[in-house]
């Protein structure tokens, strides 16, 4: 142990290390002298020189890291705010190992957290890495606009995007000028901008005073086509209204693709939507099961849906309510139960009631590996996975989703 409380080898002036993997969260994971070494920016089976700090018993992290030895995946960053913006963190790695360690973090956390030993194949949909975003989030800050910087809420002022839509890369440029005119509200902090590839739809998300009304009126001289209420989202078969506050899928390539690897080729009398949103997964179920029912506990969502249920003249009963209180009120197993939950998972409530009411099937769509770990976990107990499938709806970052298909035994 030396003086700064590190093992020999692991001390403030450095330590060189070989990059075992990608972990969850965007970092390479090394060994120390039996402690784990997590740094940014780096690829498995590199060598790498880093300066070790120490995070806390057993973990140690590595910064101002120098590569000794690069991966032959290893690539030239498109964007030049890459490292430095915190949206972005695999930049620097080809699109086939992202994938590739993508499935391979699924798995292995799978396994860890949960115990669930899933020699099957993962399944992988892909579309195009870049341009992909319909929605983004700017920041203001002293008449600049941008996102974050890494690891804080500072601003990283850009004045383009590579994996925004064509559409939100010409608002950025144009945010960018109307930033530093006088009638940019100063106390406006965030701005949410939301597209369907020809109008705009602008949603505010932090600001200290009300913003007035004004502010769309400015929007619109610079701005084409901003919508004053909902959008308009095409996929697939359908035209799903979205309005402020509504959650839709932010990658545009693989929306379609999504829904028809959850609803794949299933049909029944009864399927249950959990977490339905706007009606992504309700409205193409309805095309193939007698009785479809929609919940979802957020008010826009839900007037969404039943907005685009009765669009579309699908019979989607739609139930505004909390998952866990609708299950509580079913008594027979239904065929299918789709759930797509937020980043924290089914949790304890939902997933007892799932096993209590035993679908013949569940179709899980997770965004965090570690949640989805322990969801499946429990579910296991009467289930058996049938279909894993790693969808990278987030080229370019560590985020990924995932859809588990699951068999009543």
């Amino acid at each position: 142990m030396n003086e700064n409380g590190l093992t020999d080898g692991a001390d403030a002036g450095g330590a060189t290390v070989n990059i075992e993997k990608l972990v969850y969260g965007g970092e390479g994971l090394a060994r120390l002298n039996g402690q784990v070494v997590l740094a940014s920016f780096v690829l498995p089976g590199e060598r790498v020189s880093v300066r070790i700090e120490r995070v806390n018993t057993g973990l140690l992290r590595g910064s101002d890291q120098q590569i000794l030895q690069p991966s032959p995946d290893r690539v030239e960053p498109r964007c030049e705010y890459f490292g430095t913006c915190g949206g972005c963190h695999y930049q620097h790695a080809s699109y086939e190992l992202q994938v590739a360690q993508k499935c391979s973090i699924l798995r292995e956390t799978l396994q860890r957290l949960g115990g669930v030993s899933y020699e099957g194949e993962i399944g992988t949909i892909s579309g195009e890495p870049w341009f992909y975003r319909n929605r983004i989030q700017l920041h203001f800050a002293e008449k600049r606009s941008g996102f974050h910087r890494a690891g804080s809420h500072e601003l990283c002022a850009i004045d383009h995007c590579y994996i925004s839509s064509p559409a939100l890369v010409a608002v950025i440029a144009k945010i960018n000028e109307a930033v530093s005119r006088p009638e940019w509200p100063a106390f406006l902090r965030s701005l949410e901008v939301f597209t369907n590839g020809t109008h705009l739809q602008l949603n505010i998300v932090d600001t200290t005073r009300p913003v007035a009304a004004r502010f769309f009126d400015f929007c619109d001289t610079f701005l084409p086509n901003v919508a004053r209420g909902p959008l308009i989202y095409p996929s697939g078969d359908f035209n799903f209204r979205i309005s402020r506050g509504s959650f839709f899928q932010v990658n545009r390539f693989l929306i379609e693709a999504l829904m028809n690897e959850v609803i794949r080729n299933d049909e029944g009398s009864t399927a249950i939507d959990l977490y339905a949103g706007v009606g992504l997964f309700s409205l193409p179920l309805a095309r193939r099961f007698r009785d479809v029912y929609a919940v979802e506990r957020g008010a826009s969502g839900f007037r969404d849906l039943e907005a685009n249920a009765d669009e579309h003249d699908l019979p989607v009963q739609a139930r505004k309510l909390p998952a866990e209180d609708f299950l509580r009120t079913v008594e027979q197993p239904p065929d299918l139960v789709v759930a797509d939950p937020p980043r924290a998972g089914l949790g304890r409530e939902a997933t007892n009631e799932l096993l209590r009411i035993r679908p013949r099937n569940i179709a899980l769509v997770s965004c965090d590996p570690s949640t989805l770990a322990r969801d499946v976990k429990k579910l296991l107990a009467h289930y058996r996975i049938e279909r894993l499938t790693m969808v990278d709806l987030f080229p370019q970052t560590y985020h990924f989703e995932a859809v588990v298909h699951l068999a009543r035994m």
